[in-house]
This record gives C-alpha cells, sequence and structure tokens, in this order.
C-alpha cells in the first residue's frame, strides 16, 4: 500500500520529468511534464516547460501540484530557470509566488 506520494524522476534525454506512484505492489506511471532546453545563458540553461499531464484515473488527487512543484524543486537545485509556456504551470506560478525568482521570459 502507498502513502499516495509521487515519485518523480527526471528524464533528461527525453526532457520529460515522469511521476510515478506505487499501487497494487507495481509502480504505476501518473503522469509527466515536458519541457525544452535553451542552453547556455548567463543566469543557466533556461527549460521551457511546455506540457503537463496527469492520466485521468489519477486527477483530483493534487499529483499535478506536486508534480510541478518537484519539478520546480529540480530546476532550482541545479540553478537553471524556467519559462513557463504549460497554462497549468502558469496557474501553478500564481498560486505560489515563492518560485518567482525562477521565473524568466523566453527572451
Amino acid at each position: 500500500m502507498s502513502d499516495g506520494s509521487i515519485t518523480v524522476t527526471h528524464l533528461v534525454d527525453q526532457e520529460r520529468y515522469r511521476a510515478e506512484l506505487e499501487e497494487d505492489g507495481g509502480v504505476v506511471e501518473v503522469g509527466y511534464l515536458d519541457y525544452t532546453r535553451d542552453a547556455g545563458h548567463a543566469d543557466g540553461d533556461r527549460l521551457a516547460l511546455t506540457h503537463t499531464v496527469v492520466y485521468d484515473r489519477f486527477g483530483g488527487r493534487g499529483f499535478a501540484a506536486d508534480l510541478v512543484e518537484a519539478v520546480l524543486t529540480d530546476i532550482r537545485g541545479s540553478g537553471n530557470k524556467v519559462v513557463p509556456v504549460c497554462s497549468y504551470v502558469v496557474r501553478y506560478l500564481e498560486k505560489h509566488p515563492e518560485h518567482a525568482d525562477l521565473v524568466v521570459s523566453a527572451r
């Protein structure tokens, strides 16, 4: 049995963060967040967060917010910045101003 928390894995080669959950003795994919990398800026790489997905059967349990929070924490730890493209990420950042210092424009 799981405590209901997800594990987020960074799949660098796929430019994706995958969210997984232990369920019924196995691990299942809950969803993912895709990004594209714009490397080589003075303030670190910029990751354009382009698409957040949580599969329907896992909806309504807060997993999208958990996924975005884990991604932002990872990006902060790597010294990079975020270009929010995905509408869910934009709304999340509006509700969580503590991450405002990570946000840069696409330019």
